[in-house]
């Protein structure tokens, strides 16, 4: 029977029903190709393996023990870490962010010495440094405090030439001071490191689900809070702009955080631009999925695949997540 005239007819493909390898071969997103980052959080010291309690697995290490754990996660096929360093002290200056003998300094120099192939990622701020908290210089008149730009930003140059210096592979300024981008470039290029890349987090939102990261970083602010130089989560227009200030600024790759309650803003942005573009799965994103799945809530393995294949899906080439060892794994199995 020939149908009607003038109504559309089309064949609709048939369901693939048959082998998980067949599924798998023609999936449209495949977690595995994602570049998977594992974060550190390093510590002056010696054998130190001390638990964050709000982040299960994770811990604040000495720099031997980032070695070690590095050195398992590499095995696993980890190929990528990124650095936070908590200093003994902390000042007004975050004189520690830039020492030579600072933690993140120490700890790039015993893992480019003992896994020169480890991709070895460091983060540029001063929270972790600063003795109030906040990411930048402090100027306080009465009972106010404002954040002064343009005199952190030479901090920051500082900061990141003395990571490069060290042995870092790519440097990544998460403090979100205007024009901090170039500020770095320009330091790095003058300094002869002008082939060294800048993970830019270009659209980090002011966010709730930051809220295990102050405990393992101990870098909460001592008043205040960071709305006025991180984004307003209500603005999705605004992270484009501010993606687009940074690539032209000299960003090689951008960043989008936090990573699963912003997966439209990641897909904007890979959609816009088409760089090279990095998701960073936060701690409280990473801690309610372990937390739920040691309660026996869900399927944490499950949950936590899905959720890293949303963000890949999205847009995501780069994902730094807490769980980037067990994907690995789990991938892999």
């Amino acid at each position: 029977m020939e149908p009607h005239k003038g109504v559309f007819t089309t064949h609709r493909p048939r369901r693939l029903r048959s082998t998980a390898a067949l599924r798998d071969f023609v999936a449209e997103s495949n977690l595995r190709n994602a570049r998977l980052v594992l974060p550190f959080f390093a510590r002056p010291g010696k054998k130190l393996r001390k638990p964050v309690t709000s982040m299960p697995d994770v811990f604040q290490l000495s720099p031997d023990q980032v070695l070690r754990d590095a050195e398992g996660a590499f095995k696993k096929g980890v190929k990528a870490v990124l650095l936070f360093g908590i200093p003994d002290q902390k000042d007004e200056q975050a004189s520690g962010a830039y020492a030579e003998n600072g933690i993140v300094q120490e700890t790039v120099r015993v893992l480019k010495k003992e896994l020169p192939e480890l991709l070895v990622i460091t983060d540029v701020c001063l929270c972790e440094y600063m003795s109030h908290g906040h990411c930048g210089i402090v100027q306080k008149t009465g009972k106010t405090a404002q954040i002064l730009n343009d005199p952190t930003l030479a901090i920051l140059a500082k900061t990141a030439l003395s990571h490069a210096e060290s042995g870092a592979d790519i440097v990544a300024p998460s403090d979100m001071m205007d024009g901090r981008v170039r500020a770095i470039r320009e330091k790095l290029d003058h300094s002869n490191f002008l082939h060294l890349p800048i993970m830019s987090y270009a659209a980090k939102f002011s966010s709730a689900f930051y809220g295990p990261f102050r405990e393992a970083a101990e870098s909460a602010p001592q008043f205040g809070d960071r709305r006025s130089y991180q984004m307003d989560a209500r603005n999705a227009n605004e992270a484009v702009r501010e993606v687009e200030l940074d690539i032209a600024e000299g960003a090689d790759i951008i960043m989008v955080k936090p990573a699963l309650a912003y997966l439209d803003i990641i897909y904007r942005v890979k959609e816009t631009f088409k760089y090279p573009t990095a998701a960073y799965c936060v701690s409280a994103e990473y801690a309610m999925i372990k937390a739920a799945g040691q309660k026996g809530w869900i399927d944490e393995r499950a949950v936590m695949l899905e959720s890293h294949l949303a963000m890949h899906r999205a847009g995501a080439d780069i994902i730094i997540t807490y769980a980037a060892k067990q994907l690995t794994e789990w991938l892999k199995g």
